[in-house]
């Protein structure tokens, strides 16, 4: 267990706000801000870009808030998240000291600074603690528990310090979790008005502890270990479900599944909460991925003038050392390399894949035997296949600029992101009908689509999926083309789910109807 730990040193060039408070107090909601009342969010999350983003997740929480003033002028939507080392180091510059007070959790009773940066109209505070966040990695410890059961407590603990009660907090995954759970259990005298919302981005990570540590680790008394037991565990997303005032996933189709087979054992609370469930597609910063405007392309272009995607296509062969063939249709994956992302179906068909006239180009990082598989491949068919892995933002939207084919055969995926930049690149999805995925692509081949959809997950269906792609693209160019235009010119904005999340909100303010669309598309 840990000790006490000790302040960090202020970020260099940082100035100090405000001097340390308790937590003991009366709320603040009537100083927080001159925004009208009913319209204040903060968001408690693990990640946020682009401070720090290891997936879709960070990606989503960075890009939602402004989205959501832009659809909303009225509204006070701010972050709180951890201030981990890499955060400190690339921004801390940049922020200012708020305060600091000690957090209590179970026998703990820790430090806990606030920072504060502001970016794009956005408020983002940063959670301050040496001895849990100062690490190399921001997951994949095994205090993990302890570490985000910390930034929960945290989140509800410097409410006043900040100046900012808001009238909902909005969690993400299990990392966060705990904050609905704490303030049912803990803080609900202290701010009665205070609505919760829990976003399952991805159900298969539960944050799953032995029962052993429910008081010495969370602080969660016997009488209240009802609301995370389950199945003889602690469960903090199965609590998050049961605790939050709603329950948002990050697709509609996705949404559907979780309360069956695509539960990982919660179907069953999942159902049982069903009331307060909404699925909500995420959506993709049309000013980051920008094919016109990407300072990392060799050549911008558009729907209407293609010529500089095949400028690209060319840069990609040359980055990655493959021969230039303008022809030759390139595949391409940019993904997680494990399983559930459908990587058995890819090493399942590579070789004979290979065996036609294809190039393919994989970035990525994940389980070992993938990595080493790829790497493998590589070696096997150097004009055909190259491999980079690694993550690397820029080299993904190269890959998406220049490649032709997208592979995502996920066997589940509760929305995708990468589907869409693709798609904003003019580079055509092949994916599983599954979560997001069968959400934001329709089968060019029963009509008008924007790419081409399987159904089971089977090895056989996939490669004969992607031959037809193949095909299409070097025997019916003219389709190709307008196919291309067809992905480049469907709109992915964040305004529509903006929108849809704005009326979660509204619903559950004073006011509200207290009910709210279940499913957005």
């Amino acid at each position: 267990m840990s000790k006490t730990a000790t302040p960090a040193a202020t970020p260099k060039g940082s100035k100090s706000k405000k001097t340390t408070k308790a937590v003991t107090g009366t709320p603040a909601a009537a100083k927080s801000g001159s925004k009208a009342p009913g319209t204040r969010v903060l968001y408690a999350v693990s990640e946020v870009a682009p401070f720090l983003s290891t997936g879709g997740m960070g990606q989503v929480v960075g890009s939602l808030p402004t989205a959501l003033m832009r659809v909303d002028k009225e509204m006070d939507v701010r972050v709180i998240s951890p201030l981990y080392r890499q955060v400190r180091n690339q921004f801390g510059a940049g922020m200012t000291l708020v305060g600091s007070l000690h957090v209590p959790l179970s026998w703990r009773s820790q430090y806990c600074g606030v920072y504060m940066a502001e970016r794009d109209g956005i408020t983002y505070y940063f959670l301050d603690n040496l001895y849990y966040f100062d690490r190399e990695r921001p997951y994949g410890y095994l205090d993990d528990g302890e570490r985000f059961a910390f930034m929960s407590a945290a989140v509800l603990a410097v409410l006043e310090l900040i100046d900012f009660v808001p009238d909902i907090i909005h969690a993400h995954d299990w990392q966060s979790a705990l904050v609905p759970i704490y303030l049912k259990i803990a803080y609900s005298q202290r701010y009665p008005q205070l609505r919760t919302i829990f976003t399952i981005h991805n159900i298969e990570y539960q944050g799953r502890y032995g029962m052993e540590i429910l008081g010495d680790v969370f602080g969660i008394d016997d009488k209240d270990r009802g609301i995370v037991e389950y199945d003889g565990d602690i469960n903090l997303m199965k609590g998050a479900i049961v605790c939050c005032d709603r329950l948002t996933t990050v697709s509609p189709s996705y949404a559907e599944e979780v309360k069956g087979v695509g539960g990982f054992g919660l179907e069953g609370i999942i159902r049982q909460n069903g009331y307060k469930l909404s699925g909500i597609i995420n959506g993709i910063d049309y000013e980051i991925y920008d094919p016109e405007t990407d300072k990392v392309l060799v050549e911008g272009y558009n729907a209407l003038s293609l010529e500089g995607k095949a400028a690209n296509k060319r840069a990609l062969q040359t980055l990655f050392g493959l021969p230039v063939a303008p022809r030759t249709p390139a595949l391409c994956m940019v993904s997680r390399l494990v399983t559930h992302k459908g990587i058995d179906l890819i090493t399942t068909i590579a070789e004979t894949l290979l065996k036609d006239d294809v190039q393919l180009f994989i970035l990525g990082t994940g389980d070992h035997q993938y990595e080493l598989f790829f790497q493998d491949l590589a070696t096997l068919y150097p004009d055909k296949a190259a491999v980079s892995i690694a993550y690397n933002p820029e080299i993904s939207n190269r890959i998406f600029a220049g490649a032709d084919i997208m592979l995502m055969p996920s066997a589940s995926e509760p929305c995708g992101l990468a589907q869409m930049i693709c798609c904003r690149y003019g580079t055509i999805p092949v994916v599983r009908a599954t979560g997001g995925l069968k959400d934001s692509v329709q089968d060019c081949r029963l009509g008008d689509g924007n790419g081409f959809v399987f159904e089971d997950y089977d090895a056989e269906e996939l490669l004969s999926t992607i031959r037809q792609a193949v095909d299409l693209y070097k025997y019916r160019e003219e389709q190709w083309q307008d196919l291309v235009r067809e992905a480049m010119k469907r709109d992915f904005r964040w305004d529509l789910s903006a929108k849809a999340y704005r009326e979660l909100y509204f619903n559950l303010l004073p006011g509200g109807s207290g009910v709210s669309s279940q499913t957005n598309t």
